[in-house]
């Protein structure tokens, strides 16, 4: 895939860069172990510091910036502004709470004089130079998420981003660089993924942490662990949105709206999998129709639009494959499931009913504004039917009995339960799932730490 900036909107392409070389390669790894010995010995306030002053020129560039996300991948420039607000949020949060949340622990005073020591601490030491395989569909925020922490740890970034939004990846390098942080401390390596496995096995590189697809987190995964790495993996969603007859049926099937199509519905954690209790089914999937058709799928560069397109021509033939498969199986096409006449890889908001086990979007992750609707008899073939899929990232669930709320934690297999709302990260909490969703958490204090050498460091008595 060459590495390029092609609008979704039109098909154009409008600008190529040519991969680096390994001779560029080397020198940036170089220069990311090197900044690093300094780097690791700077303060919390330092650091704080020059990621507050990266948060200001962030807002500062927000509507440009936002244009050019709109541009690489096709997201409603309203939504990538707020994509990079979330951004400068993340990047002040982290700052104001890096130097707490890796504060030396003190275990009890019991276990202390157990072991025969005078004192025992817990201190959290960077690892060294992380490299971070992000995805297109949050260019700025996937980024962010993972730069974030692991500046204020201490760390180093390399980001190999993917080859269609190479402008975003160098605005980045460039943003961290005009915060203040030295050249090594964050650097964008635009390459291939073919040579991602190469970089991998370097043993100046001490983690990574990729957001993707499953092949590709096998990929990082199985080099890894050859090399004995750390790694984080997110990988794919297909997120339940689960209706009991108690909730607010308007309101789900409002934000049931929101939560499928949210990012052209190129989300991991978008909701997918619309699971509703027979006794409130005909109303909802009445309302959640009506919802659908109604939204604003155009130009994502206007004020109005709700859609836009998908980020690449084959990410709409895959989206096809799935439901024109699920239609040849038997599914009920409520609305949608047409591509659309002219320019631009648009796919209309469609919503299928009637999906078996048998259909490929049962179990594959439909990246796009597809929704599949399932009829549920009771909460038990509601869980029954949200924990069959391959994926366990996150979950919705509506309802107003506690009891229902109990039962749903304890059973659904994911990494959130979201209840009376959509999934959405927030700094302060942990982000991640279970199953082939991936591994490892982002974001929170859990987040921080997950590329630090926790030390337990021991006195005698």
């Amino acid at each position: 895939m060459p590495i390029a900036t092609v609008n979704p909107a039109n098909g154009e392409t409008i600008k190529t860069y040519e991969a680096m070389g390994a001779e560029e390669i080397e020198r940036r790894i170089q220069l990311a172990e090197a900044t690093f010995r300094t780097y690791r010995e700077s303060g919390f306030a330092d650091r704080a510091r020059l990621l507050n002053r990266a948060a200001d020129l962030l807002e500062e560039n927000q509507q440009d910036i936002a244009r050019v996300l709109t541009t690489e991948m096709g997201k409603p420039v309203k939504q990538a502004r707020a994509e990079a607000a979330k951004c400068a949020k993340a990047m002040r949060w982290y700052a104001a709470n890096a130097e707490r949340l890796l504060a030396d622990e003190e275990p009890a005073r019991s276990d202390v004089e157990d072991s025969g020591a005078s004192r025992v601490r817990v201190r959290y030491r960077p690892l060294g130079p992380v490299l971070a395989v992000m995805p297109w569909n949050f260019p700025l925020w996937q980024v962010i998420r993972f730069a974030a922490p692991a500046l204020m740890a201490g760390n180093v970034g390399l980001l190999k981003h993917a080859s269609n939004v190479p402008q975003t990846a160098l605005y980045l390098e460039d943003l961290f660089h005009r915060a203040g942080f030295t050249e090594g401390c964050f650097q964008t390596l635009l390459i291939g993924s073919a040579a991602v496995d190469e970089i991998l096995r370097d043993e100046r590189v001490r983690a990574a942490t990729l957001t993707g697809s499953e092949p590709a987190g096998r990929a990082v995964a199985s080099t890894s662990g050859e090399m004995i790495k750390k790694t984080v993996l997110e990988l794919g969603g297909s997120d339940p949105f689960l209706v009991m007859p108690s909730a607010d049926i308007d309101r789900a099937a409002q934000v049931a709206v929101t939560a499928r199509v949210q990012n052209n519905g190129q989300s991991c954690i978008a909701a997918k999998r619309f699971i509703v209790h027979t006794d409130v089914y005909d109303a909802f999937a009445e309302r959640f129709t009506e919802g659908m058709k109604a939204l604003k799928v155009g130009d994502p560069m206007a004020e109005e639009t709700e859609v836009g397109p998908l980020a690449s021509e084959q990410g709409r033939a895959d989206l096809e494959e799935l439901v024109d498969d699920a239609r040849r199986s038997g599914a009920t096409v409520l609305c949608g499931g047409e591509r659309p006449e002219g320019d631009g890889w648009y796919y209309p908001p469609t919503i299928l009913a009637g999906i078996t086990r048998e259909m490929r979007i049962h179990r594959e992750e439909a990246f796009g504004p597809v929704a599949t609707l399932y009829r549920a008899g009771d909460l038990d073939e509601a869980v029954l039917i949200a924990n069959d899929s391959p994926f366990g990232l996150s979950s919705n669930v509506w309802t107003r009995e506690e009891s229902d709320v109990d039962r749903f934690v304890r059973d659904l297999e994911a990494g959130g339960v979201y209840v009376n709302g959509m999934t959405a990260s927030h700094p302060a909490f942990p982000f991640g799932g279970v199953k082939r969703s991936g591994y490892g958490r982002e974001l929170s204090g859990h987040g921080i730490r997950e590329f630090c050498n926790i030390t337990t460091v021991w006195h005698g008595a």
